[in-house]
């Protein structure tokens, strides 16, 4: 009933935990960009389907798997590595597509930040949702800052409730940051050149509203310390001890690098 496509590189510390939580899907594909450990290893050891593409976005990556993998099933959920199925989110998801009417062209899913085991509910203001569930043949993607977006969609997104699990920062603080500063370029880039309609911030829609947000909210003065004080005061971050506290300064980090990398990207296109 359905595929399960993970995009990985060098990933088997998490690997495993999130293989492990779908042995009941029959079609699983780890989707490969140049592992350089164990990750093809493990990959095959569950019976998963082992494909290479050299990686240039996700959005283009998830499309390689729409065009090129030979994928089973008439759904298809995306995942990545550090990502895991609860029995709860299982159980949504086939109810989801049972239920599903021909309009439905597929899910947002939202998931739950994890941080030295606690659940960052109000500092990553859950939830948060991306396409993640898709009919086959019936959206892709498009790039939209160091993320994706769902395009070309053929009928309605609906909205799959029950989260996931998302271990983030499993690799640690090192690798965290110097992933969230080539992520900050791309984000800079994306809210310079392709910042959307003003009136987008005002959807009911949050696959349109949150980019809108982001590119508009970045141009207010101190903005890196309003984003940290929404977190973690007005949204209640503190409730979630020193992880909460931890999480809220790093995102109030990056939301600064990428407001200089905008200033920067503004003066090479003068």
């Amino acid at each position: 009933m359905i595929s399960i496509v993970i995009l990985t590189k060098n990933e088997a510390k998490d690997l495993p935990k999130s293989l492990n939580a779908i042995t009941w899907c029959d079609d699983i594909h780890v989707l490969d960009s140049g592992s350089t450990d164990d990750t093809i290893k493990i990959a095959e050891s569950f019976g998963a389907k082992v494909s290479y593409n050299s990686f240039v976005s996700f959005g283009q990556q998830r499309n390689h798997a729409l065009d090129v993998l030979v994928l089973e099933n008439d759904w298809i959920l995306f995942l990545d590595a550090d990502e895991v199925v609860t029995e709860p989110f299982k159980k949504a998801l086939f109810e989801a597509i049972d239920t599903a009417d021909e309009d439905t062209a597929g899910f947002y899913c939202c998931w739950k930040m994890m941080l030295e085991n606690t659940w960052l509910k109000h500092c990553d203001n859950f939830p948060k949702w991306q396409f993640r569930l898709m009919r086959k043949g019936r959206a892709r993607f498009t790039d939209f800052g160091h993320g994706q977006k769902e395009s070309e969609v053929k009928g309605d997104i609906k909205y799959l409730k029950e989260p996931y699990l998302h271990y983030g920062f499993s690799k640690g603080w090192a690798q965290w940051m110097d992933r969230h500063n080539r992520y900050s370029t791309q984000e800079a880039k994306a809210r310079v050149e392709n910042k959307p309609p003003f009136n987008n911030m005002f959807s009911k829609n949050s696959s349109v509203r949150n980019p809108a947000l982001k590119s508009w909210l970045c141009q207010l003065p101190g903005w890196p310390f309003i984003r940290f004080f929404q977190a973690y005061i007005i949204s209640l971050g503190f409730l979630e001890g020193i992880p909460g506290f931890i999480y809220c300064i790093n995102m109030a980090y990056y939301e600064f690098l990428i407001q200089i990398k905008i200033r920067e990207q503004r003066k090479l296109n003068e």
